[in-house]
């Protein structure tokens, strides 16, 4: 934990977008061959990076290490670049079978990896996670899309540009709801309470 609170400011995104930055770079320069094998090395360094400053690894990042392994490795082996424009449709895919899955055992995962920032009453997790998985699977779909109907080099933009730029978007448009469902901060409990109890003694 202490471990955790000390980490330099650089290192999330560094993990979150270290990766995208390597293989765009790469692909622009090379190829996409090229650029797969930046990705799993930089995938590979946030990992390391994470477990060296943080002393564990996110569950979103690790799921997408998996994945970059599997679907960048099979792409190299094979030749074929099918494998790689598949994979952030798996990752997406994967993240909403996990939200809703949790939902169906009355378990918003999303409290797991936000509950620290975000302080939100049980009704507003389930409802934050649900719309979540959509935005997962309509993303998965739209990758599908986009590099079965598209050139590489759109294809390559959109992943770098495209998913973040709507996943940005996506998380702007939901603060109403976490503003409606809001939990008070422990601070203003504490002054509430400090005012409250003059009162009940006059």
């Amino acid at each position: 934990m202490e471990e955790s609170r000390t980490a330099p400011r650089w290192l999330r995104p560094m993990v979150d977008y270290g990766p995208l930055v390597a293989f765009f770079g790469t692909y622009f320069k090379f190829d996409l061959f090229v650029a797969t094998a930046a990705l799993m090395a930089a995938t590979a360094m946030a990992v390391a990076l994470s477990l060296i400053f943080e002393r564990r690894v996110p569950t979103m990042p690790l799921v997408t290490a998996a994945v970059v392994g599997v679907f960048g490795g099979l792409t190299l082996w094979l030749q074929d670049d099918t494998f790689i424009k598949m994979k952030p449709t798996i990752v997406q895919v994967l993240f909403t079978a996990v939200l809703w899955g949790g939902l169906l055992f009355d378990r918003p995962l999303l409290k797991n990896l936000l509950g620290a920032t975000i302080s939100m009453d049980a009704d507003g997790w389930r409802k934050l996670t649900a719309r979540y998985g959509g935005f997962f699977l309509v993303m998965a779909g739209l990758n599908e899309i986009v590099w079965r109907t598209q050139s590489t080099d759109f294809w390559v933009s959109f992943k770098v540009f495209g998913i973040v730029g709507l996943t940005l978007l996506f998380a702007i448009s939901q603060v109403p709801i976490m503003t409606r469902h809001r939990l008070p901060s422990e601070d203003a409990e504490a002054d509430l309470g400090t005012k409250s109890g003059p009162d009940r003694g006059r």
